[in-house]
């Protein structure tokens, strides 16, 4: 068993697949890319590397964790491995958005937080930015005016 979401949005499978590659625009300001890779950190608690093994637009999206760190687990190779899809179908003139973060098991020590966390990114944040163009993302740290000079 992994876990999955899913919802449905008025907006065409393109405009879902543009949101969902936008990950700085629901997931976290400072995921950082570098070619088919991209970086996430959350403050200490959790940082990730992924690489984008599938990408077809207004399709399909795919994503294989290769690193991963948590500060609250005792193992870090917990994501590891595990494979992120983002699937889109037309459905009765309306898009739906499937999420599945494929060996994400209950049996996880993180999996209660990874619950909480992808319910409110995909089900919120993604679907906020699909809908109004607004996502809610983990904000870029901002310094003190005094430390950015």
């Amino acid at each position: 068993m992994s876990f999955t979401t899913s919802f449905t949005v008025d907006q065409t499978p393109r405009q879902v697949y543009d949101a969902f590659t936008d990950v700085r625009g629901w997931w976290s300001e400072e995921i950082v890319h570098t070619g088919d890779e991209f970086e996430y950190h959350y403050e200490e608690l959790h940082h990730c590397r992924v690489r984008i093994t599938e990408s077809v637009p207004g399709r399909k999206v795919s994503w294989l964790v290769l690193e991963n760190h948590f500060d609250f687990t005792r193992d870090d190779t917990e994501w590891v491995g595990t494979t992120i899809t983002f699937e889109i179908t037309e459905k009765d003139g309306k898009t739906e958005a499937r999420f599945t973060h494929h060996g994400l098991v209950p049996e996880y020590e993180c999996f209660e937080v990874c619950h909480k966390a992808w319910t409110f990114y995909v089900g919120t944040s993604l679907r906020a930015l699909i809908t109004t163009g607004e996502g809610q993302p983990n904000r870029q740290s901002v310094l003190p005016a005094e430390l950015a000079r």
